[in-house]
């Protein structure tokens, strides 16, 4: 009877992303093993870049060969504490491991790293916990399917009430353009600025766009609807494959007040279908939303299932984690009076705050 193979002991490292080779070997780890585009560490640089929040991760290695990663951000803010993020300013993340056993090796490494650092907590959006750890699926659900073949059939696919929102939007004088020049990111910030603050929610900076849509490249765009001239809906969205194929994902969009009675948003998101198919994607990520909010269900409204999605956390002993949720109760008087201070003023202070958000 032959013996149980035994593994080569695992070493696990910290891995500051600032080796040009490192950082290309990690991005050929996380696209072999089915990773997204907040395991990269492509996204985890054009964080730091955009918010000076420190880049960072945890590689466990058998015998010279990557086995495990765990993508981290270190947010600071001084409003929020200091916390250990996968993924910083991402929606996903969490480790990815071919084991089990060596993703809590990294989330066991993670709690020292986080002590070491003096953030109270870790948080990671996806991926595999210690039993330990506070687990959730109840909080946000993420919506992704497959495009149509053909724009008829796109339309069509929409349920009708949605559908007859979507029509209304094909009526209006809207002139669409893509793109990511100044013009294009000056628009989209000046309408994601307004659709935050209407929400009474602080806007990240200006600089975060700019290092994603610089990091990216050719995988990342902006689609901005303008009405008469002036843009009233604007998105940026990120390419990548989610394993069934290349899927786009629309990250930071909103409209203007004005949107709302246009159908501007109805458009915009028709429209980034269409441009999406043309660039060869076959999947729509709609991207996740609060359980049972508003977005949630209108995007459910439009044909997309909701997939709960898992959380995780861990917080030092002693310690609470830090609470960035603004449905909590205990914003509520802060959103109403940040809906009322002045654009110019919000968009002035909003980055300040923002970035310590992650």
């Amino acid at each position: 009877m032959n013996a149980p193979t035994r593994l080569p002991t695992p070493t696990v490292s910290l891995v500051r992303l600032n080796d040009p080779n490192e950082a290309a070997r990690i991005e050929s780890f996380v696209r072999e093993h089915g990773g997204s585009v907040f395991h990269r560490p492509l996204w985890l640089h054009a964080i730091e870049r955009g918010t000076g929040q420190e880049a960072m991760g945890l590689a466990l290695e058998r015998a010279g060969r990557l086995a495990a990663w765990l993508p981290l951000t270190l947010i600071h803010s001084p409003l929020f504490g200091r916390a250990l993020v996968s993924s910083g300013f991402g929606v996903g993340g969490g480790v990815l491991a071919e084991r089990r056993q060596d993703a809590e090796t990294l989330c066991r490494t993670a709690e020292e790293l986080a002590l070491r650092s003096n953030a109270s907590s870790i948080e990671l959006r996806g991926g595999v916990a210690p039993s330990d750890w506070q687990t959730t699926s109840t909080s946000h659900c993420n919506f992704v399917g497959d495009l149509a073949t053909s724009d008829e059939a796109q339309l069509l696919a929409i349920p009708r009430k949605a559908r007859a929102e979507v029509r209304k939007g094909l009526n209006g004088d809207f002139s669409i353009a893509v793109g990511a020049d100044e013009a294009d990111r000056a628009a989209h910030y000046a309408v994601y600025a307004e659709s935050v603050h209407n929400l009474g929610t602080p806007v990240f900076p200006r600089g975060l766009f700019d290092a994603v849509l610089d990091g990216f490249g050719a995988e990342a765009d902006i689609l901005t609807v303008r009405h008469r001239g002036e843009p009233v809906a604007s998105v940026l969205s990120l390419y990548h494959d989610d394993g069934n194929g290349l899927a786009v994902m629309p990250y930071w969009g909103g409209g203007t007040f004005a949107a709302r009675g246009l159908r501007a948003n109805e458009r915009m998101y028709y429209e980034l279908m269409f441009h999406a198919r043309r660039r060869g994607c076959t999947r729509f990520d709609f991207g996740r939303s609060k359980t049972g909010s508003g977005p949630y269900h209108f995007k459910k409204n439009w044909g997309f299932e909701p997939e709960p999605l898992i959380y995780s956390s861990w917080n030092a002993p002693g310690v609470a984690a830090r609470n960035i949720n603004p449905t909590d109760a205990s914003y509520a008087r802060k959103i109403e009076l940040w809906k009322r201070l002045p654009l110019p003023l919000a968009n002035a202070i909003g980055p300040y705050i923002a970035r310590g958000l992650g």
